[in-house]
């Protein structure tokens, strides 16, 4: 079962969290909890960090209904609810199509 689908299923539940940074970042960046779902429902896993210091964790990349793209890091599903770490609108200079870092 792909990472993504479970990730999906935890936020179709209402099976998540923000972490004290997200809610920070949602509102400097002033993205809403719609744009998140949207994101996740539409996104992928690009990045995998499974020996992260809090815990394994991803680095979703999707677009909002709008366009709008966003990454957002989140935990692994497999904890009872989904822990979203942070979240944020890529930098194009730093990204190759918001997937790939640019070294």
């Amino acid at each position: 079962m792909a990472l993504i689908d479970d990730i999906r299923r935890k936020i179709a539940a209402d099976a998540f969290e923000f972490s004290r940074h997200a809610v920070d970042r949602t509102i400097l960046r002033e993205i809403s909890v719609a744009e998140v779902r949207e994101a996740i429902a539409a996104g992928e896993v690009i990045e995998d960090y499974p020996d992260d210091k809090y815990g394994p964790s991803c680095l979703i990349f999707g677009t909002t209904q709008s366009g709008r793209p966003l990454h957002i890091q989140c935990s692994y599903p497999s904890r009872r609810v989904l822990n979203i770490i942070t979240l944020y609108e890529p930098d194009p200079d730093r990204w190759v199509e918001y997937r790939t870092r640019r070294r």
